[in-house]
C-alpha cells in the first residue's frame, strides 16, 4: 500500500515538474516578459555606432596638413635688420665724431655767458656751460718784512720818513700785521723800480705777486664745420674772449 502512495506522489510529482518547464520557460515559446508596448532595453555596448557625418568622415580620413613654412625674409632686409640695430644701440660719444668740439671764453661775468648762448644757440648743434676757478694776478707788493712788535714797525716807518720815502703805511691787523707796505702795483718793472729805490736807502724791501682765485666761465660747443664757424661775429664785446679745440660731448 505504501508502495502505491509512494510511485503515485512520484507521478504526480514529475507530471508538476514538466508542466513548469513547459509552461514558466518564456524563451522556447519565443515570449516576452515584458509587456507588448515597452520597448526593449539594450546595454550601450550592444548599441550600434551612428554613422559619421560627411565633415567628421573627411577629417577621420584627410590626414592633417603639415604647416607650410614661412616664406623666408629677402637678404637686404635681414642684412639691414642687424645694421639698424646697431646703429639704434649706438652711444653718443660714436655719433658725436661727426662734429667739431670747441671751447669759448673766458666770460667775465654769468650774463656776459648767458648772451653768448643765446647767441650761438641756433648755430651749434650741441652746447654746454661751465664754470671754472682760476688764479689772476692782482699786482705786484713791494713791503718791508714783519717787524717783532707794532712799537719796532713804528720806529722802522719813522726812519723811512727820514730817508725821505714816503707813500707807506704800517699794516695793523690781517694776516701779516708789523708790515710796511710800500705799494701795490699792475706793472711789475714799476715794482721792481719802487723796490730797488727802497733797498737803495738801505731798507730790506722786498717784492712779490699777489694774486686772488676768480670764476671763469665757459660755452663749449658742438659745431658741424669749425673751419667756417664764425662765433666771433655773432657775439658782441668779445674783448679778451679766446677759442680752443676741445673733447666732444
Amino acid at each position: 500500500m505504501v508502495l502505491r502512495l509512494l510511485f503515485v506522489l512520484l507521478i504526480a510529482l514529475n507530471i508538476a515538474v514538466g508542466a513548469w518547464l513547459w509552461l514558466g520557460q518564456d524563451d522556447t515559446h519565443g515570449r516576452s516578459a515584458a509587456d507588448p508596448d515597452v520597448p526593449t532595453l539594450h546595454l550601450l555596448a550592444e548599441r550600434p555606432a551612428p554613422p559619421a557625418s560627411a565633415p567628421e568622415a573627411a577629417a577621420t580620413v584627410q590626414a592633417p596638413a603639415t604647416p607650410a613654412a614661412p616664406p623666408a625674409a629677402p637678404a637686404s632686409s635681414a642684412a639691414k635688420a642687424p645694421a639698424q640695430a646697431q646703429a639704434a644701440l649706438a652711444p653718443t660719444s660714436s655719433r658725436s665724431n661727426t662734429y667739431t668740439c670747441i671751447s669759448i671764453g673766458p666770460f667775465a661775468t654769468p650774463v656776459d655767458l648767458h648772451n653768448a648762448r643765446n647767441a650761438l644757440t641756433a648755430q651749434a648743434a650741441r652746447m654746454r656751460s661751465r664754470q671754472e676757478q682760476t688764479t689772476q694776478t692782482r699786482g705786484w707788493w713791494v713791503y718791508l718784512p714783519a717787524s717783532a712788535s707794532r712799537d719796532q714797525a713804528l720806529a722802522q716807518a719813522r726812519r723811512l720818513s727820514a730817508a725821505n720815502i714816503g707813500d707807506y703805511f704800517v699794516v695793523g691787523s690781517g694776516g701779516q700785521p708789523n708790515t710796511i707796505s710800500l705799494g701795490l702795483f699792475k706793472d711789475p718793472a714799476n715794482a721792481r723800480k719802487r723796490r730797488d729805490e727802497v733797498a737803495a736807502a738801505g731798507f730790506p724791501a722786498q717784492m712779490t705777486e699777489r694774486t686772488e682765485t676768480v670764476p671763469e666761465y665757459w660755452l663749449d660747443l658742438a659745431v658741424a664745420e669749425a673751419a667756417h664757424f664764425d662765433w666771433r661775429s655773432h657775439l658782441r664785446n668779445a674783448a679778451g674772449v679766446g677759442s680752443h679745440s676741445t673733447g666732444c660731448f
